[in-house]
This record gives C-alpha cells, sequence and structure tokens, in this order.
C-alpha cells in the first residue's frame, strides 16, 4: 500500500467520522439556531440590555 493510498483511507475515515459526529449534533445545532432567532440574534443588544 503507498503512502498516497494511506492518506486517503486516512482522509476517508476523518470525513466519516466528522459526518457521523455532525449528523449526531444536529438537533442540538437547530434548537440552538432557533433560541438564536427568538431571541433576536446579533441586534438584540438594543432590545435586552
Amino acid at each position: 500500500m503507498s503512502a498516497r493510498q494511506v492518506l486517503l483511507l486516512q482522509a476517508a475515515l476523518a470525513g466519516g467520522v466528522v459526518t457521523a459526529l455532525v449528523i449526531k449534533e444536529l438537533p442540538g445545532i437547530m434548537r440552538e439556531l432557533r433560541i438564536f432567532r427568538m431571541t433576536g440574534g446579533p441586534g438584540a443588544n438594543r432590545r435586552y440590555p
């Protein structure tokens, strides 16, 4: 097995792990985005001192 094949295999494995983590955390991320939008986002400091 050449070094190039090893690097490609490692990249594919790392990509799979990252994809699995994103899919696992997606519901929490969506919840946080919804809360962020409900509180007004970055301009909310004018309304909430």
